[in-house]
């Protein structure tokens, strides 16, 4: 479902995305109560969220629609879009429960590409994005991961993880099965209480792994 408040945007979007393989766009919503009315109505998969909407802007809505009780499928994922490439936004996104965070201005196939992988649980975030937020903090100790006792091939996972390689990308860096990094990731989740990859990462970089603007 596409929720923006720009009809020529979605109309653009509705098109493009539903060219894409395995995608189909079942609904449209032009703010932000709309949206999350909408998304209860018609459960898609994944919501892509604009962020600057009337009556409800896309970070509370995507507050909202998350905080429902879950049923059995559960909330639908959000990625949230915006034009403006601005940190605020993506620590606010994530802060919300968003899955992902895109451009705009991206090729369509990279924002489709960024709607199947949060369909299929995971979580996106473009690297630039995520090492200026988390550069914008104060690092952590480095001692914050020793005390999750990940060993070395899974730290070895998340420093890949955190240049923004998928699941399939990291299979080939390592030569391992791709179930197999599966299993090193879902680990990796468990024993940081991180919420997704992106969480992950960002643990990663705050407790000193990972160093801002590294490539791992």
């Amino acid at each position: 479902m596409i929720a923006d408040d720009d009809e020529v945007t979605r109309s653009g979007l509705r098109t493009l995305l539903a060219a894409q393989p395995g995608i189909a766009v079942v609904g449209e919503a032009a703010d932000g109560v709309e949206a999350v009315e909408q998304a209860r109505r018609l459960r898609p998969d994944v919501v892509l969220m604009d962020v600057r909407m009337p009556r409800c802007n896309g970070i509370e809505a995507t507050r909202r629609l998350l905080a429902e009780p879950a049923e059995t499928a559960g909330p639908p994922k959000v990625v949230v879009i915006t034009t403006f490439e601005n940190d605020g936004y993506v620590t606010a996104a994530l802060s919300a429960g968003a899955s992902g965070f895109v451009l705009k201005r991206l090729p369509v196939r990279q924002i489709a590409e960024a709607v199947r992988v949060v369909a299929a649980g995971e979580a996106i975030l473009f690297p630039a994005a995520l090492r200026r937020m988390v550069a914008a903090r104060p690092m952590g100790s480095a001692e914050a991961l020793p005390s999750a006792a990940l060993t070395e091939r899974e730290e070895e996972v998340l420093r890949l993880v955190a240049t923004g390689l998928s699941n399939p990308e990291i299979a080939q860096s390592l030569m391992v099965g791709l179930e197999t990094v599966k299993t090193h990731v879902g680990n990796v989740l468990t024993k940081l209480g991180a919420q997704n990859r992106t969480h992950a990462v960002v643990i990663a970089y705050e407790s000193g792994l990972v160093v801002p603007g590294s490539t791992g």
